[in-house]
């Protein structure tokens, strides 16, 4: 079967993104988390982020219905949990994966930056959904990111204050 939006994907592909995982808890407490790159910076006061959700994948009930989530931006050794967390059916955190601030959504171990927010917004756009949420807490170190760019991993330069 033909894909109509190849050469749209092919497009897009030629764009280096960082890599994140979004994660929530779901209705019964359980940590799940999504492979974005998507996310980015809104505004500065008040500090707001935006990502979007794809509406057909399996967690999208879970993160539609979350009035907190956390955005764990990946650090170039975490390509194995970006691939798993794009994995469709396979969203949960493991034993020990992940800490949690003030919301309780969690955040991965090993980060190089994390976002723990409060949802301000949410839009229907297309076949996905912006989410906008209010930074209320955060923490960065510094190291190299983990970028994707035409279907593939790459790491980025080690990031200083």
């Amino acid at each position: 079967m033909s894909d109509p939006f190849r050469p749209l994907k092919n497009a897009f592909a030629r764009y280096t993104t960082g890599v994140t995982v979004v994660s929530c808890l779901d209705p019964s407490g359980r940590a799940l988390g999504i492979t974005v790159n998507s996310f980015t910076s809104v505004s500065l006061e008040p500090a707001l982020v935006s990502w979007c959700l794809d509406d057909r994948t399996s967690v999208a009930g879970a993160f539609l219905n979350a009035d907190h989530y956390a955005v764990s931006v990946l650090a170039a050794d975490q390509e194995t949990q970006s691939q798993r967390f794009a994995t469709p059916d396979n969203h949960a955190f493991q034993e020990g994966e992940g800490e949690r601030f003030a919301t309780g959504a969690p955040l991965l171990e090993g980060r190089i930056a994390g976002f723990d927010c409060r949802l301000a917004e949410r839009f229907r756009v297309g076949d996905h959904t912006m989410l906008i949420g209010e930074i209320v807490h955060f923490d960065s170190r510094e190291a190299a990111p983990l970028v994707y760019v035409g279907r593939g991993y790459s790491q980025g330069p080690v990031i200083t204050d």
